[in-house]
């Protein structure tokens, strides 16, 4: 148990740190970290290593996802009337999101993750740029969309960024109020999942391991979070200092990396 909240200090300060660096969930580098780390440990039954990590992911956003909504607050970038037309069906949809995860298999979820990373991957690499103001804005597409950004996120493990942005670019939003509404949105999108994962992982308590809260494995839950709220900031002053296109190829290249490696292990 000391070895992993140890692990996850330094973890959360780099997640945290990449975050603010690309405006992205820590879900990306947490989740495949994690497997790693629970596999080397044996902390976790091999069949909940996947799931016990995405729901660790998802705790942890609760709490960054907060400090980023108050920052975009304070600049004036949030429309709150999006977020709030958001919000109910992401909130439905991560609780689906976790029950759904619950019944894939542990390698499925493994498959479903490294997909996922190879895309984003792929993304960055190439700076792939979302179309703008090709989704006429309704209240019905935003419930549509607010279902499937939650279901996608909780299966993942992440805050929904690389979801939601492009989606809200779509509907002709300023990158600034895209991002500050997605930050937003992804508060929803971890309470909604962390509760089901909480309630499910009861269910299976006897087969997890202890200090675990559901399918929240706390050690690295508390780790995670005592660093990447300290380090999120930091990454977000240096965004504005730094060759951001080359970094993200540099970051593209680590995310090939950790595909590769949950392929092959």
């Amino acid at each position: 148990m000391l070895e992993i909240f140890i692990a996850s200090l330094v973890l959360g300060a780099v997640s945290g740190l990449l975050a603010g660096l690309f405006g992205i969930g820590g879900g990306l580098v947490i989740v495949p970290v994690l497997v790693a780390l629970f596999s080397m440990q044996q902390v976790v039954a091999s069949e909940h290593t996947m799931i016990v990590a995405i729901a660790t992911s998802l705790a942890t956003i609760v709490f960054t996802a907060i400090s980023s909504v108050l920052a975009h607050h304070r600049r004036g970038n949030v429309l709150w009337y999006k977020v709030f037309r958001l919000t109910p069906t992401i909130i439905i949809g991560a609780g689906m999101g976790a029950l759904i995860a619950d019944k894939i298999t542990g390698d499925n979820l493994r498959f479903i993750f490294i997909a996922y990373l190879l895309y984003v991957a792929v993304q960055m690499a190439l700076q792939i740029k979302p179309s703008i103001g090709e989704i006429k804005e309704n209240t019905f597409v935003d419930y549509s969309a607010g279902a499937v950004i939650g279901v996608v996120s909780s299966i993942l493990g992440i805050g929904g960024g690389t979801l939601t942005v492009p989606y809200l670019v779509a509907c002709k939003l300023p990158m600034k109020n895209a991002v500050a509404v997605s930050s937003a949105c992804g508060l929803p999108i971890a309470i909604g999942a962390t509760v089901s994962y909480i309630f499910l992982g009861l269910q299976q308590q006897a087969t997890l391991p202890e200090w675990s809260l559901g399918y929240i494995y706390l050690p690295a839950f508390f780790g995670i979070v005592i660093c990447s709220v300290l380090t999120a900031p930091v990454g977000a002053k240096l965004a504005t200092k730094l060759p951001a296109a080359k970094l993200k190829r540099y970051f593209s290249l680590m995310l090939f990396i950790m595909a590769a490696k949950m392929i092959f292990s």
